[in-house]
């Protein structure tokens, strides 16, 4: 499976015209943890038009939370729209499944969102808006970022996590997003079976919870984008493909649903003959995701 997904996204992302990066105006491999990590790396691209600071979408790879490295992917994937639309592309690297398990990817997201707002003048970045968006499992980790503003700690049963976490130097600073776009995110982990059951046996999302998902429900659910949803969150875009055949569409069907009832979904978007990113990823709906977030900012 993790040879699948990654294999999968490649062929998407190499259909891609790429990105050239302005050198002049770009900073890699920096460090948002200070801890030396490959896993804690992010980069900044701004765009070419001079402005003092820039509105910010932070973007993440997909790779069932395998990879702890693969930041240029994203990059290379979103950047080109993004940058066209004003904003500083921010790539991150996070920790894998195999580094530790759930809950430390998200730590990773909100405190690369920390070190971003804590930095905001060395970099030129407009944090009255910090925009989020990833495919596959890097659409999951935005989602969660964005249903779980505000949100420190959260008991489900007998277990508790530390969503924040306490990564990094820049604790206290908020990690709030204000705005998501979701592409083919799993959403809930104990439904990745037609949306009916969880998967048994050796999964992604078991890796990721690091063990049994029947002996660890309550940390599954509590991986779970959905199990935060309320009408505080940021508005949301969900696209999937109606072809996916490694995260069932209909997660996103569920997804939307949901965040339709709590009034926080913008559009659902599904792609006909779209894959798990082939097709899928075009210039009209990469051109959908820039104007969301355009007009998110104008809010």
């Amino acid at each position: 499976m993790k040879h699948l997904v990654v294999a999968l996204l490649t062929l998407a992302i190499a259909a891609q015209p790429v990105c050239s990066q302005n050198a002049d105006k770009a900073w890699k491999n920096l460090d948002y943890a200070g801890d030396g990590h490959v896993a804690h790396q992010l980069d900044i691209q701004l765009p070419a038009v001079e402005k003092p600071a820039y509105p910010v979408v932070v973007v993440i790879y997909g790779s069932a939370w395998f990879a702890n490295n693969m930041k240029q992917m994203a990059f290379n994937a979103m950047g080109k729209p993004l940058l066209e639309a004003g904003f500083a592309v921010v790539s991150i690297n996070h920790r894998s499944s195999g580094d530790a398990p759930f809950p430390a990817q998200i730590n990773d997201v909100k405190a690369a969102i920390r070190f971003l707002r804590a930095n905001k003048a060395t970099y030129a970045l407009d944090d009255a808006f910090i925009g989020i968006t990833g495919f596959s499992s890097g659409g999951h980790l935005a989602s969660l970022a964005g249903t779980t503003n505000g949100v420190t700690t959260f008991t489900q049963g007998t277990t508790t996590i530390d969503v924040e976490g306490q990564v990094g130097p820049h604790v206290g600073v908020s990690s709030a997003v204000d705005a998501v776009v979701d592409w083919f995110g799993p959403i809930d982990l104990l439904k990745m079976d037609a949306c009916e059951r969880a998967k048994t046996g050796q999964s992604p999302e078991a890796a990721l919870v690091g063990g049994s998902l029947t002996e660890k429900t309550d940390l599954v659910i509590l991986a779970n984008p959905i199990t935060y949803l309320d009408a505080s969150d940021p508005s949301f875009l969900v696209i999937h493909g109606e072809a996916d055949n490694v995260v069932p569409p209909c997660q996103s069907a569920l997804f939307a649903a949901a965040l339709q009832e709590v009034k926080r979904l913008n559009a659902y978007l599904t792609v006909p003959k779209g894959q798990h990113g082939p097709v899928t990823f075009n210039a009209e709906t990469f051109k959908c995701m820039a104007d969301f977030f355009k007009a998110e900012v104008a809010q």
